[in-house]
């Protein structure tokens, strides 16, 4: 018997069946499987939300396993079965395309969120594998992550550098836009420099012609020059005789007089000329000296000048070699090695390539120091007011840690710097 049930202004008859028997009602209800509110469904959502284990996912036909049996299961399904023929047929190409996607979208993923800087690979790796639709590593044809950085270095797509806390990685950018922006910007350093060779020319042009009329105006050509005075002859002059009488002839008294008179004259002339020769000696003599006097003075006031505007916190630069004196290395064998800077790195860190083992390293020049090579050797000014400027090293004063130098090449070609500090100078590979 069939019957209807009013519960609560609905009718049982809209969502069951309804039975009578036995003085039973009996509702027979028909639920869907696993519909899209039922909690079963909910579950098996918030479960598949979740990373589930690598090892139960099947690229081909894109479906994961929550566990061993569930994956067992799918290899043995009919539509496994018709996509493992597929691959069959062409896997090495089938393998290459997945392997290609996966690098692609993970070096995007750098591109976008760590263009410009060095980060541990594993936090990239798990920021790309929060999408749940990404190529999973297992239908590559890299077996692991060490795999795929070391491929990456290798091709040199990135940086790749293994620490103590794992391998890090730095995006290299080869865009259009990004290589522009470096050209013109080396292109800016570069006219910065020829300016500032053009001004130190000038300024070096000025000293010398200053120095120039300065030597002119103190050591004009005078007639003396020319017409040097002539010796006194002591012979003749001793030659001479004068007399002295109390009495006698007048005219033998006008002539010893007139006589007297010549001789005391003329040896006046002669000695008040060879105090004027021997005034002008010593006055051309301070004159020179005030001249080289004044000539130094220019030049420590322009090495003032150059020495503020050089003088920086940060020395790391390019082709020199350098010490490893970083402590947490120690463990690595890199504690107190020397190593070529191949790169400098936001001015303070440098990549540094060892010398030892062609590792490359990347070191904070905090914890680097500069190599003094053997006397004779070429080293390159790293700081101060002669900086980026080539030198030969001529002298070690260990006492008070300075140097000897004698620039070469450039614009102070030839300059000798007596005292400067050890950590101003360093080696040049």
């Amino acid at each position: 018997m069939e019957m209807e049930i009013d519960v609560q202004g609905h009718s049982l008859l809209e969502h069951f069946d309804v039975y009578w028997c036995s003085n039973r009602i009996i509702v027979i209800v028909e639920m869907g499987k696993n519909e899209f509110l039922t909690p079963k469904a909910i579950a098996n959502r918030i479960k598949a939300k979740g990373l589930q284990k690598l090892r139960w996912y099947c690229q081909m036909c894109q479906k994961q396993c929550r566990d061993e049996n569930g994956f067992k299961c799918h290899c043995m399904s009919e539509s496994h079965q018709r996509q493992m023929q597929l691959f069959g047929q062409n896997a090495d190409r089938i393998l290459d395309g997945f392997s290609e996607e996966f690098e692609v979208t993970f070096l995007d993923l750098m591109r976008r969120s760590h263009r410009f800087s060095r980060i541990a690979a594993t936090v990239v790796y798990n920021e790309y594998i929060n999408d749940r639709h990404h190529v999973h590593m297992n239908s590559t044809k890299w077996s692991t992550l060490t795999e795929f950085i070391k491929h990456l270095g290798r091709a040199g797509k990135c940086k790749v550098e293994e620490t103590p806390k794992g391998w890090f990685i730095t995006y290299i950018d080869r865009d259009s836009e990004t290589l522009f922006k470096e050209k013109l910007k080396n292109k800016r350093i570069k006219l910065d420099l020829v300016e500032e060779e053009k001004q130190e020319r000038e300024i070096r042009k000025q000293i010398e012609m200053a120095a120039a009329e300065h030597l002119s105006t103190i050591i004009p050509n005078s007639d003396s020059d020319n017409n040097p005075p002539t010796d006194f002859n002591l012979e003749a002059a001793a030659g001479v005789k004068i007399g002295f009488s109390l009495g006698g002839s007048s005219l033998l008294n006008k002539d010893n007089s007139t006589t007297a008179t010549n001789t005391t004259t003329s040896s006046k002339l002669v000695f008040e000329e060879l105090d004027n020769d021997s005034n002008k000696k010593i006055d051309k003599t301070n004159k020179a000296s005030s001249g080289k006097s004044a000539l130094e003075e220019l030049m420590r006031e322009e090495e003032k000048v150059k020495e503020k505007m050089n003088r920086k916190d940060y020395w790391l630069c390019e082709g020199i070699i350098v010490k490893v004196m970083s402590k947490p290395l120690a463990d690595k064998g890199y504690y107190k090695q020397k190593g070529v800077v191949r790169k400098v790195i936001d001015k303070y860190v440098g990549e540094i390539e060892m010398l030892d083992n062609k590792h490359v390293l990347r070191v904070d020049q905090d914890e680097l120091e500069t190599v003094i090579p053997q006397i004779g050797g070429l080293v390159k000014i790293v700081n101060g007011a002669y900086r980026s400027s080539n030198a030969r090293l001529m002298g070690v004063n260990t006492d008070k840690f300075c140097a000897k130098v004698k620039i070469e090449k450039g614009v102070y070609d030839g300059r000798v710097l007596n005292a400067i500090d050890y950590e101003d100078i360093c080696k040049l590979a």
